[in-house]
């Protein structure tokens, strides 16, 4: 089964020289700087690399952190702060809120800012792998595996080193808690998606799909709530996609606990059950429509008439003529007024993220490396900082072009 999701733009940051002159006073110190420019610039070269796959980002990223939490790490695990931590001055944008970057002089902030953008690959990734017409089981595992890791990676920014950044995150913007949960709640729903779509194919028992459906449903719900209270010119795209996922796996939910119901002998309730199933679907495309109409950072897309949307339309119309048959022929049953109450646990299949932890320092670090930097030396005259107004440009991510019956529109 082919999947649509949404996806934010990534991040955009100026480019960084890290030259020390007179600051770093040996070759190998200058060497580190010159390493951390060259992982730096690559590791962003990845980021719109359409070719690009998770190992070749683990790499790059191992590298590139490595050398950066030299600038972070005491050397000798001692609670002090490294004395290079506000040597540099960085500027990150925001997914959300335009080019006009955020700047700190503080290591940590990169470390965080660009930690955030590689779970945003491993998210967009994903989506470009989930989005083929003839998906195998291997690429199925990659999506699903992908989306853990951008959750954990998330999760630990978020419960790690986000709290350590001297200035705090301002309200709206990324590394806020609210947008954080948000992230980590959608990665969880969607790569449960992929569990439902494996649980169909298999043809595993309705009521376990029906579960699965109903805890996604409530993850993104979940993640839509906490973004309620953010302004709408920025998350109003991003909410009328949770919104109509909701409602598409509340419709998903219903209709396979209408096949539960069935099996049960409980044909005017099963028909109940497919009829609410039926509302839901509505609404979901009503909610694609304004999806697609609602301006705001992320994709162009036309999801009502990706593959994934029609089929459900299909399946619920099915179901519920069937039940309709069987029960003018064989149960003759009451169609309750009221909609069953969904109380459905799932047993299996629930997505936690998959732990995260930022590689150790690398070994070009030493203490007579760190010696070396001679921070007296830095000129008096700090011209780096950023004009609040200055412009960064933003990222060219590769063109995800939609396949045959997609639907899809992806800018």
């Amino acid at each position: 089964m082919t999947h649509w999701f949404h996806r934010n733009p990534l991040k955009a940051t100026a480019p960084v020289s890290f030259n020390f002159y007179g600051v770093a006073t040996t070759p190998a110190a200058t060497k580190v700087c010159n390493d951390l420019r060259l992982s730096r610039t690559r590791l962003l070269e990845l980021f719109t690399d359409s070719s690009c796959n998770p190992e070749m980002m683990k790499n790059a990223t191992d590298l590139y952190f490595s050398l950066l939490q030299g600038f972070i790490l005491s050397l000798d695990d001692s609670s002090q702060e490294c004395k290079l931590r506000y040597i540099q001055n960085f500027k990150w944008t925001d997914t959300l809120q335009g080019h006009v970057p955020n700047a700190q002089q503080d290591a940590v902030f990169e470390l965080v800012s660009m930690g955030f953008n590689v779970a945003l690959w491993y998210t967009k990734y994903a989506s470009r792998l989930a989005g083929k017409e003839d998906i195998t089981e291997d690429e199925a595992k990659d999506v699903h595996r992908s989306l853990k890791i951008a959750a954990g990676i998330f999760k630990h920014l978020k419960e790690s080193h986000i709290p350590k950044l001297i200035t705090p995150v301002e309200k709206g913007r990324d590394l806020e808690a609210r947008l954080m949960d948000s992230y980590i709640i959608q990665c969880q729903a969607e790569a449960q998606e992929v569990t439902i779509a494996r649980a169909i194919e298999l043809k595993h028992n309705p009521g376990l799909i029906a579960a699965l459906a109903y805890e996604t449903a409530n993850f993104y719900q979940k993640a839509d709530q906490t973004l309620s209270s953010l302004d709408p010119t920025y998350a109003g795209k991003w909410r009328k996609y949770l919104n109509l996922k909701t409602c598409f796996y509340m419709a998903y939910a219903y209709c396979y606990h209408g096949q539960t119901l069935l099996a049960s002998d409980k044909c005017g309730e099963a028909i109940r059950s497919l009829q609410e199933s039926e509302k839901f679907f509505a609404k979901a495309e009503a909610l694609c429509k304004e999806y697609g109409e609602t301006k705001g950072p992320g994709t162009t897309a036309k999801p009502s008439g990706h593959l994934f949307f029609r089929k459900l339309g299909s399946l619920i119309k099915n179901t519920l003529e069937k039940c309709q048959r069987e029960n003018g022929f064989i149960y003759f049953q009451k169609v309750p007024a009221e909609a069953p109450q969904l109380e459905l646990k799932a047993n299996y299949g629930l997505v936690e993220p998959i732990p995260f932890e930022f590689p150790a320092l690398n070994a070009h670090w030493t203490p007579e490396t760190l010696a070396a930097f001679d921070l007296t030396k830095r000129p008096k005259d700090d011209t780096a900082k950023p004009k609040p107004d200055e412009e960064v440009k933003p990222l060219k991510e590769p063109d995800i072009k939609p396949q045959k019956d997609s639907g899809c529109q992806i800018s």
